[in-house]
């Protein structure tokens, strides 16, 4: 099998990830259907022309659902990756309530990946997707 990987460089965010990944629900859903409760926050990274068609193909994969109770609330899709020793997944909020351009893609992970690698924002990161 094809070994899928992508490198992006560390980019600030909104801020609203934090609030996401504490939602109990999102919570919850992450620790049954990913193995893990995400950190408050996501690191995004953004992703060099030559990777689009991977994201994008990303976007078109079912990955694993998390379903808001709420039906006002969104739901959002999440594939599994590997940032070096850490498991972590993309999460891909439904389309109606992206707020960010095609080229970055948000990462959720139990622990807080900067402090974890030793990176900041403008560091380059590859990042390696986990069939299901």
């Amino acid at each position: 099998m094809e070994q899928l990987e992508i490198t992006g460089k560390i980019i600030s965010g909104a801020g609203e990830g934090a609030f996401f990944t504490q939602i109990d629900w999102v919570q919850q859903q992450c620790d049954e259907k990913l193995g893990f409760k995400p950190f408050p926050g996501t690191l995004n990274l953004e992703i060099g022309s030559d990777d689009l068609p991977l994201i994008a193909s990303l976007y078109k994969k079912k990955g694993v659902e998390l379903v808001s109770p709420d039906p006002k609330f969104c739901n959002a899709r999440a594939v599994g990756v590997r940032l070096e020793k850490i498991n972590a997944a993309i999460i891909m909020p439904e389309e109606k309530v992206r707020i960010h351009a095609e080229n970055i893609i948000e990462i959720i992970a139990p622990v807080n990946i900067k402090a974890t690698l030793n990176v900041a924002d403008g560091d380059l990161l590859n990042i390696r997707l986990l069939e299901r």
